[in-house]
C-alpha cells in the first residue's frame, strides 16, 4: 500500500472539501490519502512516512480578486518554497473547466512552479451531481410533453451561438429555451431565481423535463482531443431524458465506454463522428428536425431500458470510483515522473 499525502489548499481560497470529498470516494486498492486544508498543521504529519506529498493551489477565476494583493502574493511564494523544499508535487485546481478553457484564460495564482493542472473531464461534474442527487426522487413523467426541447444555454459562447442560428425555426418555435441574456425561460419554469443564477447550474426543475420531450445539450467545450462533460448531460440522465449532445467530437462514443447508452437506433447520431465544427452543427441540426417528425411517445416507449439503464450507471458508486481512479492516477504518474 502507498501513503499520499495532500494539502487540499495551500492559501486555503478554494472550495478543499469538496476536493477532499472526491478524493474519498476512489477505488484504488494500492493508494491510501490523507488530505488536509490547513498549512499550518503540517507540523502534526510525519511527511517523511509518505510514498509522494501533493499541493493544491487553487487557480478559480475567483481568486483574481487577490491579484494586486502584494502580502497575498508574498505569503504563496514563501509557502510554495517551502512545500518543494520537502518534495511536494503541486497540482492547479479549476475542475469546474475543461482543458481548452484553462489554456484560453489567465488563472490565478500564475505561480511559476512545475505543476500538472487539475482540469475537468468526466469524472468531475459526474461526482458532483451524484453527491447532490444520489437521494433524489427519480419518479419523472414522460406521458404529456408541451414542449419539443429543452434547450438552455447560460454563457455566451461562439459555438453555443452558432447552433443557436443554425437551429431551424419550427425548432425554436416549439422548444423551452434559453438563450442569455436575450431569450429567458417563462417564470413557470424558472427555480427560485432565472436561469442562470450563479452557482445554481447543477439545480433539477422537474418541469422543465417533464414537459419537453428531448434535451438538446450544447456543452461548455467542443474541442477536440478532450471530452469534457458538465452538469447538463447528467441532469438529462438523471431525469431519463432522450438528449442530442452539441460537445467535443466523439463524446457519445466517450458516454458509451463509460458504460452509458446512447440512442442511436431511434435518432441520427452520426453527428458525434463529425469533427468539422460547422457540419456537425449543421447534423445536429437535422437530427433534431427529424425528431420533431417523430413519434416521441414511441421513442419513449422503446427506449425506457436504455434511460433505465442511463440511470443506474450514474447511481453506480463503483462505477464513478473508477473513473475517479484516472483523475487520481495521472496525479500519481506525473509526481513519480519527477
Amino acid at each position: 500500500m502507498q501513503r499520499n499525502f495532500i494539502l487540499t489548499d495551500v492559501m486555503k481560497t478554494g472550495f478543499h472539501h469538496d476536493l477532499e470529498q472526491f478524493i474519498s470516494m476512489n477505488t484504488m486498492k494500492q493508494q491510501s490519502f490523507d488530505c488536509t486544508c490547513d498549512y499550518f498543521t503540517l507540523h502534526n504529519y510525519d511527511l517523511d512516512s509518505y510514498d509522494r506529498r501533493f499541493a493544491i493551489i487553487d487557480t478559480r477565476p475567483q481568486n483574481d480578486c487577490y491579484k494586486d494583493n502584494l502580502e497575498f502574493n508574498h505569503e504563496l511564494k514563501r509557502r510554495v518554497e517551502l512545500l518543494r523544499s520537502q518534495c511536494f508535487v503541486f497540482i492547479k485546481s479549476n475542475p469546474w473547466e475543461s482543458k481548452s478553457v484553462q489554456t484560453q484564460i489567465n488563472l490565478y495564482p500564475q505561480i511559476d512552479i512545475e505543476h500538472i493542472k487539475w482540469t475537468g473531464d468526466c469524472s468531475w461534474f459526474w461526482w458532483y451531481m451524484y453527491r447532490k442527487y444520489q437521494n433524489y426522487d427519480y419518479s419523472f413523467k414522460h406521458e404529456d410533453k408541451k414542449f419539443e426541447f429543452l434547450y438552455l444555454n447560460k454563457t455566451q459562447k461562439p459555438h453555443r451561438q452558432a447552433l443557436f442560428d443554425n437551429i431551424h425555426r419550427r425548432v425554436k418555435e416549439t422548444s423551452l429555451i434559453s438563450n442569455w441574456p436575450d431569450i429567458k425561460l417563462p417564470a413557470a419554469y424558472e427555480n427560485i431565481f432565472p436561469y442562470p443564477a450563479r452557482g445554481m447550474d447543477q439545480d433539477l426543475v422537474r418541469s422543465q423535463y417533464e414537459d419537453t420531450k428531448y434535451s438538446l445539450l450544447s456543452e461548455s467545450s467542443i474541442e477536440h482531443g478532450e471530452i469534457f462533460v458538465t452538469e447538463r448531460l447528467w441532469k438529462s440522465i438523471i431525469a431519463e431524458h432522450v438528449f442530442v449532445v452539441h460537445g467535443n467530437p466523439l463524446y457519445l462514443q466517450k458516454l458509451r465506454e463509460l458504460g452509458f447508452k446512447t440512442f442511436s437506433k431511434y435518432l441520427d447520431e452520426s453527428y458525434d463522428l463529425e469533427h468539422n465544427d460547422s457540419l456537425r452543427i449543421e447534423k445536429i441540426a437535422k437530427t433534431c428536425e427529424n425528431l420533431i417528425d417523430s413519434n416521441w411517445k414511441d421513442i419513449y416507449l422503446q427506449s425506457k431500458s436504455v434511460r433505465t439503464h442511463n440511470r443506474d450507471i450514474f447511481l453506480n458508486k463503483e462505477k464513478l470510483g473508477q473513473e475517479i481512479n484516472k483523475t487520481l492516477a495521472l496525479f500519481l504518474e506525473f509526481a513519480d515522473s519527477r
